[in-house]
């Protein structure tokens, strides 16, 4: 859930929402949700008591949930209890009104698509194909971002048969790919086409794919022909990897006299048919 997303679930009404730039994360005010979801006449009473039940019944979220400051509504910022995205709808479940039964039956619909996709995984390349198509990406794009996953899903296999783990790890290899091949970390590039929490790869056009999935496909098969034992052998492997993505977009940049890697965003994206 993006910001744009958030403002739409919650209608026409007032709930404060903050972007932290070092997590790279939404953060929505809990009392704001609560008082849109609830029928409480004070949302901060109601807020209060449902975190010491959910504390009771040894709810994580609650303890996850921390401080930021935040407009209120004298002007003044004022330090306000806080949730990510995954917190808030852990939250939502917690609130028995009329008001969050959308958020809950959408949150069970999703479960069930997750669900399916997990038994059949053409159903989520199905899904993917439709959801491109409704954004305005054309055809064209779409074949390539496709094509992006299942090069990744084949370096992500790789990673796992060397051990790496999900996450934090894949983050690192993923970053150093990028930097060998782009020539800029993750959150310089997205910086670079304007982007926060936005998929970066969703933002790229046809030849940034390219180049991204020949980096990716790369890493795959130096890593399997040098089967890398340690985090820091397959980070050398990435870089490798990244390095001979680099060299086609150097020699394609000098043959065109025009950059790669631009800050071409969707909306512009979306133009080029």
């Amino acid at each position: 859930m993006d910001k744009e997303t958030a403002i739409k679930l919650f209608e026409d009404k007032r709930v404060r929402v903050l972007w932290d730039e070092e997590r790279e994360k939404w953060f929505f005010s809990i009392v704001d949700v609560v008082g849109v979801l609830s029928d409480s006449i004070d949302a901060s009473a109601y807020w209060r008591k449902l975190k010491q039940r959910l504390k009771a019944e040894g709810n994580e979220t609650v303890t996850n949930c921390h401080g930021l400051k935040m407009k209120a509504e004298d002007g003044k910022m004022r330090l306000t209890d806080v949730a990510d995205t995954e917190e808030i709808l852990r939250l939502i479940q917690s609130i028995p009104s009329p008001k969050a039964e959308p958020f809950k039956m959408w949150l069970a619909k999703v479960g069930s698509e997750r669900i399916n996709e997990t038994a059949d995984p053409e159903i989520a390349i199905e899904r993917a194909l439709e959801t491109y198509l409704r954004k305005g990406y054309s055809k064209e794009w779409i074949d390539q971002r496709l094509k992006t996953i299942e090069v990744r899903k084949e370096l992500t296999d790789e990673w796992d048969s060397r051990g790496v783990q999900k996450g934090f790890e894949y983050a690192i290899l993923t970053d150093e790919i990028t930097k060998a091949w782009a020539g800029l970390s993750i959150k310089e590039y997205k910086n670079l086409k304007g982007l926060k929490k936005e998929n970066l790869r969703d933002n790229m056009t046809n030849l940034e794919l390219v180049l991204n999935m020949l980096a990716e496909a790369s890493t795959t098969e130096i890593s399997k022909e040098k089967q890398p034992d340690t985090f820091e052998e397959n980070k050398t492997v990435a870089r490798q990897g990244g390095l001979v993505a680099n060299a086609a977009k150097k020699q394609l940049e000098e043959t065109t006299d025009k950059k790669v890697v631009t800050g071409k965003n969707d909306k512009e994206i979306k133009k080029i048919k």
